[in-house]
């Protein structure tokens, strides 16, 4: 699977010592030499197309000119962190929603509360998770009362699909857009998916295809079980539901031999294998559709498969716009944000390139409405933003030190020499002085903010 952007929002923990500097030093010097504001951000070629076409549109409209700064995804942290340590940060720049806390406390992001409010911005017309994310009060991130230091370039849910050439071919029924598959339905699916197409004695067509670092939230939490309480301040994997929901996810491989083991995915990964035609069931994001639609099969969306009572869960990830603490054209910047966030045209823009979400409800609405929807029920994408998404585990604390150590040694468990309970009393000690760190780094952020 295509690395998420959520992963290079981890790596930027790294940022907190060089932010320092720039809350440090004296100098402004946000902004090029021409006067025009600079905006940095990432994206392949059709991001990158989509927005210097609505930049084109924002400069005609205002005649603000913007340098644009655009790099890959793998290179976006390490470009900004370097463009932190030398106090040159963009005016206008994409913030990761784990970065945002220490951003604010070192003085890198500007406060537009005040600036939103006075240019009109429909607000209620924004995804409330989107917004939110980039609200800030003090002592927790995403509550409806905190400041605006950024508004969502977009809101991201992470879907799950499934490929219907496969369905039809093997004479199965098309799963139900509206009731989520149990976990024992979904499991026999796989089971009648996975195949040796060939006759050649090897699997070559399997079921399903999850990565335990992307997918274990939707099983757990449709389980009853969570990452971490309300407050974040206690760790709760080392419970009986968190347990069930690793190992039921482990005996895919294991038990029920529906997905690729490790020595399977070393060959040819499931993310290669689901564009081959090769996995039936696999997660899809809206950043996703643009390829996807060219596959060679036909896929849709369904809700995501409920182990327990829960009912159906997944995350939705989100990018934000945010203005920088120095910059001397803060009028504008904002400005800037408030159109590629806010504005109907821009958001028009971004959707046809079929790069996301539409940010307006409004907006959003038609557009999964639409006779010719690829895929079809992309309503789902509205149906997890406003009913069953969460917030990644990580996306609102100091940090995400104590959620990556989950994942460290969690392989035995996968490769079934391990339980899951097992494992998970093990882990949460480490996680839990993690967190406690992470929480003390920020009450100390803050004291001297």
């Amino acid at each position: 699977m295509k690395k998420s952007r959520l992963a290079v929002g981890m790596a930027c923990t790294a940022l907190v010592g060089a932010l320092s500097l720039t809350a440090c030093s004296g100098d402004g010097g946000s902004g090029g030499d021409s006067g025009a504001l600079t905006f940095m951000f990432r994206g392949g070629p059709d991001e990158k197309a989509a927005y210097q076409a609505a930049i084109d549109k924002f400069t005609e409209d205002t005649g603000v000119e913007v340098e644009v700064i655009v790099t890959d995804a793998d290179q976006y942290a390490t470009k900004l962190q370097a463009a932190v340590a030398g106090n040159n940060v963009p005016d206008v720049f994409y913030i990761e929603q784990a970065n945002l806390q220490s951003y604010v406390a070192s003085g890198v992001l500007m406060d537009i509360t005040d600036q939103v409010d006075e240019l009109g911005v429909d607000l209620d017309n924004i995804w409330e998770y989107g917004v939110d994310s980039y609200r800030f009060d003090g002592e927790l991130q995403g509550t409806p009362e905190g400041r605006l230091y950024g508004l969502p370039k977009d809101v991201g849910p992470f879907a799950f699909g499934y490929n219907k050439t496969m369905f039809e071919a093997a004479g199965i029924p098309l799963p139900d857009p509206d009731v989520p598959l149990t976990w024992e339905e979904y499991v026999a699916i796989c089971q009648q998916l996975t195949t040796d197409t060939d006759g050649d004695g090897a699997v070559d067509q399997w079921g399903t295809g999850p990565n335990v670092q992307w997918n274990l939230q939707s099983v757990v939490w449709s389980n009853g079980g969570d990452f971490v309480n309300e407050d974040r301040t206690e760790v709760t994997v080392d419970t009986p539901e968190f347990a069930e929901a690793l190992q039921e996810f482990a005996d895919l491989t294991t038990v029920d031999g529906v997905t690729p083991s490790a020595a399977d995915a070393a060959t040819l990964d499931t993310y290669q294998r689901w564009m081959a035609g090769e996995i039936g069931f696999f997660p899809v994001g809206p950043w996703d559709v643009s390829v996807y639609n060219e596959l060679e099969f036909d896929y849709d969306l369904i809700p995501w498969p409920t182990l327990g009572d829960g009912g159906s869960g997944t995350w939705i990830g989100s990018l934000g716009i945010g203005v920088s603490g120095t910059t001397d054209m803060p009028d504008d910047a904002v400005q800037l944000v408030t159109y590629l966030s806010a504005d109907a045209e821009a958001q028009q823009t971004l959707v046809d390139a079929n790069i996301q979400v539409p940010n307006l409800v409004d907006v959003a609405e038609e557009w999964a409405a639409a006779p010719d929807a690829e895929p079809a029920n992309r309503k789902e994408f509205l149906d997890i933003v406003q009913d069953y998404g969460r917030a990644m585990p990580a996306a609102y604390t100091y940090g995400a030190a104590w959620y990556d150590e989950l994942w460290t040694n969690i392989q035995p468990v996968l490769d079934g020499e391990q339980t899951a309970a097992d494992y998970l009393a093990e882990v949460q000690p480490r996680m839990q002085a993690l967190l406690d760190e992470s929480n003390a780094n920020a009450e100390q952020a803050f004291a001297g903010s």
